[in-house]
């Protein structure tokens, strides 16, 4: 039997009690208070649920996961950026319509970006803990990502693309800028063909862990979320 966390506790159970099958289903029940999801991401748990399920918080092993500075910028991508120089990547300049094409990008298997969770993490971008990454092409925003950042730690949610290679420029300048400002890590969740071709790969959750709590208390090196100037530059230099 799952535990069902109760609502008057931010505690969660132990993370090596999860289950094998399906891999890192861990508890059940609670809410989507910031305080709740600010405990779960710090003890490497994340919610992820459909629409017509109780609230799943999950913790797998292996977990999917990469270093900033193991990025993999293919051939191809670092040629379309060369073709398309007026393509412009920003951070936190469009974080709720980043969200609503994340939904939409999901929406075809069932979206797990409920309309609870899409306030959920608005909320946790007006606090400043979430942040997303725009590309944008001819004043249009044709992809991005969102996520959280908590020390020197960032927790990848969703990315959507409109046009090629869209969030895949998104995941990689996210990489370059934070390897500048010494994150440790990026949490992927889950892997998929998209993420490992980017570079991520499968951890152990006990590394995972390791990493995590070494550094979800230090302060990055930065106090604004901005691109550098030359960060299209870094990306073909790679």
């Amino acid at each position: 039997m799952l535990p069902w966390l109760h609502q008057d506790s931010l505690v969660f159970p132990d993370v090596e009690s999860a289950l094998e099958e399906p891999n890192g289903l861990l508890a059940v029940g609670g809410d989507l208070s910031l305080p709740r999801l600010k405990a779960a991401y710090r003890a490497g748990i994340f919610p992820w649920f459909n629409e017509e399920q109780p609230i799943l918080w999950w913790s797998p092993d292996p977990r999917c996961a990469l270093r900033p500075a193991d990025v993999h910028v293919s051939r191809s991508l670092r040629r379309h950026l060369k073709r398309n120089p007026d393509i412009q990547i920003s951070f936190d300049q469009s974080f709720e319509q980043v969200i609503r094409h994340c939904a939409r990008m999901e929406s075809e298997e069932g979206t797990w970006i409920t309309d609870d969770m899409y306030e959920a993490y608005v909320q946790l971008y007006y606090q400043g803990t979430a942040h997303s990454v725009e590309v944008w092409q001819d004043g249009a925003l044709i992809g991005g990502l969102y996520g959280l950042a908590m020390g020197r730690c960032y927790f990848g949610e969703s990315m959507f693309s409109l046009r090629p290679n869209a969030s895949k420029i998104a995941f990689t300048a996210l990489c370059r800028q934070l390897e500048r400002w010494q994150y440790a890590l990026i949490d992927c969740q889950v892997e998929n063909e998209h993420l490992l071709s980017l570079g991520a790969a499968p951890m152990p959750r006990s590394d995972f862990l390791s990493i995590l709590r070494a550094n979800i208390d230090h302060c990055p090196g930065h106090s604004s979320w901005q691109f550098d100037s030359d960060i299209h530059e870094a990306i073909l230099a790679t």
